[in-house]
């Protein structure tokens, strides 16, 4: 999440369409000889569409072969497919009133449910929502003990159709101090199937991205505060709640110093964690050994592991990117 300009939703996006030459940004930092498992050692970060304000929430759709992802100012869910480029698949998305509420109302994260429907964090409808096979929404979650939440920010499914989600306030037009704020905390929480919502903790300041590992024994949260930018990890017991988390990695030392927090990211299948953070997308072996980074040189929000699950999006501030890795991760 970042300030936008007041302008910044009469602006028009511009898409790039199919061609064999997509420009190229960034580069890939590498720390460790274990990288070159992952990522080829000619791994380009190749620009697909461009010119939103704020991309999020990637997701690829395995039936129909395209990806969705959100422009969260614009109060869009965008749609790209090869050889097709970029067009608007939903408009709202994330906040449905008739006036204006602040610079970031649309949806954010995204993932899709068991039967392929798209689930989004709702900015401005506080909610967590289901788009359902004929087309209607419905809401899944839009409170806690009564309080509406904050402003859900990103989810993930557990194989047991648990949904697990962050909840801080950065959808609020005015924030940490908005005075629509009516959870006095940010959480983080499971909705269980038959609809049950759990606080599993509020300890972080902004809990943001989340993500299981592919055993599903750990469940890794980022705080994107600059003042406390970690990624925790959390043991799952087996009734679905949290043990005792424990810090996976600090990057204070990188905040101001390259753009972004602590934000979203994706696990692959050997339990390699691409996570977003400042100056790009980082590469963690499950011990929490840093193998290297993919820098983007924008604020870098969100990742998600698409076609035959080998490619990674990669939302970066206006750009929405992809990298060829050589490693695989579960498609949704």
């Amino acid at each position: 999440m970042r300030a936008m300009p007041a302008s910044a939703q009469d602006k028009k996006p511009e898409f790039i369409l199919d061609t064999k030459n997509f420009p190229l940004i960034g580069k890939v930092h590498r720390y460790d000889p274990a990288l070159d498992q992952l990522l080829p050692q000619d791994a380009k970060l190749e620009v697909i569409a461009s010119g939103f304000d704020w991309t999020e929430g990637p997701v690829w759709v395995k039936d129909g072969a395209y990806l969705l992802f959100s422009d969260i100012p614009r109060n869009s869910v965008m749609k790209w497919e090869e050889g097709k480029g970029t067009s608007v698949f939903l408009k709202p998305s994330g906040y449905s009133g008739n006036t204006d509420y602040g610079k970031e109302p649309g949806c954010n994260g995204l993932t899709l449910d068991s039967q392929g429907q798209l689930v989004s964090c709702e900015h401005g409808d506080r909610r967590i929502s289901v788009l359902t096979k004929s087309g209607g929404k419905r809401t899944l979650v839009d409170n806690y003990q009564g309080k509406r939440l904050n402003s859900p920010n990103d989810c993930c499914y557990k194989s047991n159709g648990d949904l697990y989600f962050t909840d801080p306030p950065y959808g609020l037009p005015g924030n940490f101090a908005d005075p629509r704020r009516e959870l006095d905390f940010c959480g983080v929480y499971r909705l269980a199937k038959d609809g049950t919502l759990t606080l599993l903790t509020k300890e972080l300041s902004r809990p943001n991205g989340i993500a299981f590992s592919h055993d599903e024994k750990t469940l890794y949260v980022a705080n994107s505060d600059p003042a406390r930018a970690i990624w925790m990890a959390y043991p799952v017991k087996e009734d679905g709640s949290l043990g005792t988390g424990k810090v996976f990695y600090d990057i204070a030392a990188n905040v101001g110093k390259m753009p972004g927090n602590p934000d979203g990211m994706k696990v692959d299948l050997k339990g390699n964690l691409f996570a977003t953070g400042p100056g790009g997308v980082y590469v963690f072996s499950p011990a929490g050994t840093l193998l290297g980074r993919i820098e983007t040189g924008e604020k870098t929000a969100n990742c998600a592991w698409g076609n035959d699950g080998s490619t990674l999006y990669i939302c970066a501030d206006m750009y929405m990117c992809r990298i060829q890795t050589s490693t695989r991760g579960q498609l949704l």
